[in-house]
């Protein structure tokens, strides 16, 4: 049987984080729950107190095909390489100078959103079709591919 997924980052800052995997991703905060317009008036009525209101953050994919993302807040930093780590298709059916183009394009724009480059690997067919690896705001490495 087939299980639904869900992804969780630990993180320092859920709601900044999550704000930066729907840019890149294209989801969507998820819904607050029925009978609230946002999570803020939901949170108050649940008794949260202010200051832990950004423990957690969780995102959707609008076209509900994607796995949902959970951000939960944790007083530790990173401590080593991501064992785990996601691919973002972002040139999907490109190859060679076409798709590099693309991910470097990708790549400027989540720049501009917090994440940092590390390393790019050129094309070397016919195994690898050359991808980007980069971090996240908070360090977290994952691959334009």
């Amino acid at each position: 049987m087939a299980r639904d997924v869900q992804i969780t980052f630990d993180c320092a800052d859920p709601a900044a984080l999550s704000a930066f995997w729907a840019e890149a991703l294209g989801y969507r905060l998820q819904d607050p729950p029925g009978g609230f317009e946002t999570w803020d008036q939901a949170l108050e009525a649940m008794g949260v107190p202010p200051e832990n209101r950004n423990d957690a953050s969780a995102l959707v994919d609008p076209g509900g095909r994607g796995p949902r993302l959970f951000f939960q807040r944790v007083p530790e930093g990173k401590q080593a390489k991501n064992r785990v780590h996601l691919d973002v298709r972002a040139a999907p059916g490109l190859e060679g100078d076409a798709r590099m183009k693309a991910l470097e394009e990708e790549a400027e724009r989540l720049v501009a959103h917090g994440a940092a480059r590390v390393q790019r690997f050129e094309p070397a067919p016919p195994m690898q079709a050359g991808h980007i690896v980069m971090t996240d705001p908070e360090g977290n490495e994952f691959c334009l591919d």
